[in-house]
């Protein structure tokens, strides 16, 4: 492993799932006198230091004084101090995240306890999205679009969708009893068994179901996946379709990571390293400028075969290191838009509240010593549109079609790109 517990930002806060898998304090200040010559407006006492009290101060008055104080709401208050704070940092890759949040996301081994679906919030009603394949959810019989109408015989009805999602979380080995009302209108109670479950971050299903040419022929030739975010699980997950696409003697593959926004630090690493075996991966750079090279092991899982990579603007963070890393050692070409430009290292810190701060500690850069940052990887070849797009179509994806068409012509890139950064 290279190092633990750093992150690519962006991977936690996906779709909320049913996990059934971080204050200030206040102080009134009844003065109306605008003379207050004790009290220094800079918030910064005699001896250089900040006095945060300032806050609580300026908390009290609105709540004493404010015209709209009835709609006064602490949290948020609370919560926008911190989010002023960290953005006057202009670093995005430096950011809190609130306890429910926190609570709610997909952490970095990629599993949780719960139920196993998906939903969403339509119409002040929680909807179940996608109940997991194999999940106690797909078990008792909860399918995409039934409503939950109560939780231990509890109405929902009406509350917040993160309100709702922790009412039915719990441990493994836990019952949750939830009252449905499926499409068709008919009603039933569910006693689930609450399990760990676990959420792949690698999916061999492309867009519409089945990889197809331009012709709409089935790409047999071809090998696709998709890498939704990496997690510990990612590189097992990766190696095992690499390698399947090796022996099964496929003419290429399609490594898809439109959408990606990022995970974890060593699993990326990893990931890059199976197809690779020799040369830099990336490039890292602490505060003080000085470099550490990770440079990739002799041996990997699928070291021949001809790689194109699909990057969209979303593609972000470990997206753009894997991309980087396979272009510029010329073991893939990329297509698609240029990638967000995000080309910071972070580490998560739980908060005693129950939040966490996600810090920048290191910038990096691509193999060719490039800086990303705020500017994205450019494809080798631009195409358009993708996923995020509202004329894309699923069934017909120009981008898929054109990495099938270029591996089954030219092959994989032979020489590295001079940079990986957008012009």
């Amino acid at each position: 492993m290279y190092r633990a517990a750093a992150w690519f930002v962006g991977a936690l806060l996906g779709a909320v799932l049913l996990a059934l898998v971080f204050t200030l304090g206040y102080v009134t200040n009844d003065s109306d006198s605008g003379g207050g010559s004790n009290i220094r407006t800079d918030g910064v006492s005699g001896d250089g230091t900040i006095d945060f009290s300032t806050l609580d101060e300026i908390v009290g008055i609105l709540e004493d004084q404010y015209f709209g104080r009835d709609t006064l709401d602490e949290q948020l208050l609370f919560e926008a101090a911190i989010a002023g704070m960290l953005d006057s940092l202009a670093d995005t890759g430096t950011f809190y995240i609130d306890p429910t949040s926190y609570a709610l996301s997909l952490g970095p081994s990629g599993s949780f306890e719960g139920i196993g679906a998906t939903v969403n919030q339509q119409d002040e009603e929680i909807v179940i999205v996608t109940p997991f394949e194999g999940s106690p959810a797909e078990a008792a019989g909860l399918r995409a679009g039934d409503i939950i109408l109560a939780v231990d015989g509890e109405s929902i009805a009406g509350w917040p969708l993160d309100r709702a999602v922790l009412k039915v979380r719990g441990p493994k080995g836990s019952e949750v009893v939830l009252s449905i009302r499926h499409l068709d209108g008919t009603t039933g109670e569910y006693t689930i068994v609450r399990d760990e479950i676990r959420v792949n971050s690698v999916s061999t299903t492309p867009p519409g179901g089945v990889l197809r040419d331009r012709n709409g022929d089935e790409a047999t030739d071809m090998a696709y996946m998709r890498i939704l975010q990496f997690t510990e699980l990612t590189p097992e997950e990766v190696e095992a379709v690499a390698r399947a696409a090796e022996e099964e003697g496929k003419q290429g593959l399609v490594i898809d990571v439109r959408g990606n926004p990022g995970g974890l630090f060593d699993q990326t690493l990893d990931t890059a390293d199976l197809f690779l075996n020799e040369g830099v991966i990336l490039i890292e750079l602490d505060d003080e400028d000085n470099e550490t090279i990770y440079r990739a092991r002799p041996g990997g899982a699928a070291l021949d075969i001809p790689i194109v990579i699909l990057m969209d603007r979303l593609s972000a963070s470990g997206a753009e290191v894997l991309a980087a890393a396979l272009k510029d050692n010329g073991r893939a070409t990329i297509m698609g838009e240029t990638s967000f430009g995000k080309g910071t290292v972070n580490r998560s810190r739980p908060l005693d509240n129950g939040g966490a701060i996600f810090v920048t500690i290191r910038h990096w850069l691509t193999p060719n010593g490039v800086q990303i940052d705020g500017v994205g990887i450019s494809p080798d070849v631009e195409v358009s549109p993708g996923p995020f797009d509202p004329l894309y179509d699923p069934l017909q994806d120009v981008q898929i079609h054109t990495a099938i068409e270029h591996l089954r012509g030219i092959g994989a890139a032979t020489e590295p790109a001079p940079s990986s950064a957008a012009p």
